[in-house]
């Protein structure tokens, strides 16, 4: 599977609002600093969708608020 993900880093609260079929926006309380935010994002990916950690990778943009992820 592939998600077109914009990311919303240092929010109130985190959450994944379905923007459209295949793309997502994922509000994170971690700030963008030394991939915490790119951690963050993986971790909720991975509780959302329900598989692990390490079948999730970021594609392209991984010091970008867009992000592909494949798993």
């Amino acid at each position: 599977m592939k998600y077109t993900i914009t990311v919303k880093p240092g929010s109130s609260q985190e959450k994944i609002v379905e923007s459209s079929p295949n793309e997502l926006i994922v509000y994170l309380r971690a700030k963008p600093h030394d991939g915490e935010a790119n951690d963050a994002l993986i971790k909720l990916l991975s509780k959302h969708f329900k598989i692990p950690k390490t079948t999730i990778k970021i594609t392209h943009g991984a010091k970008s608020h867009t992000k592909t992820i494949e798993f």
